[in-house]
């Protein structure tokens, strides 16, 4: 017995020495010892050819496919160190996503994507004013992104502020240009209050398309290029049930 455990160990011995001269051969040719799962890895990143190839239908029908890999918890694996690298001479992004601050929103996990994929703003209420407005024109004009999303959510906590008319500080302005969503949904059926589900989310979707039709309205270089076909402006709804994104007509 003592003489078979004795032969199992020279085994392993003689096997793990095999292993590392194995190793050893491979790093001496340049070769970079990466565990065998990290073959699937994301490492690239886009290139100003690729971006200019994209068109607005395209970025969307990807930022929607993303978000299905997210829903399904299925987020591809990236290589951010790689990509921090690949990126760190300039960034070619496909889309600006104009975001409320919630911290239960991860804009670039929910549509999948990783460094140099997006330019993200955000402010509570996802709406525009000026500096919002020449990101969006700096993202766009100057960088090449094909879309802009504005993306709402549900139970959105300005929402239900602006919808009780709350005054502290300077959220007393900030509320103000979430007030118009107030006035589209002024048709509205039932409670008119944040106790009512239905009626928040209403306000949350009319907050949106505000804000969707407000930015070519106060950007003129946007308005170009919209009609230009060069951009597309779209809206967009997150459920925190599903992680879902819903676009807007």
């Amino acid at each position: 017995m003592k003489a078979f455990v004795t032969a199992l160990v020279i085994t392993a011995l003689f096997n793990s020495c095999n292993s590392n001269d194995d190793t050893a051969r491979a790093l001496s040719n340049g070769e970079t010892e990466k565990p065998s799962t990290h073959a699937s890895i994301r490492e690239h990143v886009l290139t100003s050819e690729e971006q200019k190839t994209l068109t607005p239908i395209v970025v969307m029908k990807d930022l929607e496919e993303g978000n299905k890999r997210y829903a399904q918890n299925h987020l591809t694996e990236n290589d951010y160190i790689g990509m921090l690298h690949s990126s760190a001479q300039g960034q070619y992004p496909e889309a600006f996503i104009l975001s409320c601050i919630d911290s239960r929103v991860p804009v670039e996990e929910v549509f999948d994507k990783a460094i140099g994929d997006l330019f993200v703003g955000r402010v509570a209420g996802n709406f525009v004013d000026e500096d919002i407005l020449g990101s969006m024109e700096y993202g766009c004009k100057v960088s090449g992104a094909k879309l802009i999303v504005v993306l709402g959510h549900e139970s959105c906590g300005a929402i239900k502020a602006a919808i009780e008319h709350e005054r502290l500080g300077n959220i007393t302005a900030m509320l103000a240009k979430i007030e118009p969503a107030l006035e589209m949904s002024k048709d509205f059926v039932g409670e008119r209050n944040i106790e009512n589900h239905a009626f928040v989310e209403r306000v949350v979707k009319d907050n949106i398309i505000n804000t969707v039709h407000t930015i070519p309205l106060k950007s003129p270089v946007l308005k170009e290029m919209l009609d230009k076909g060069e951009i597309k402006i779209v809206g967009a709804y997150y459920s925190f049930e599903t992680g879902e994104v819903s676009f807007l007509n």
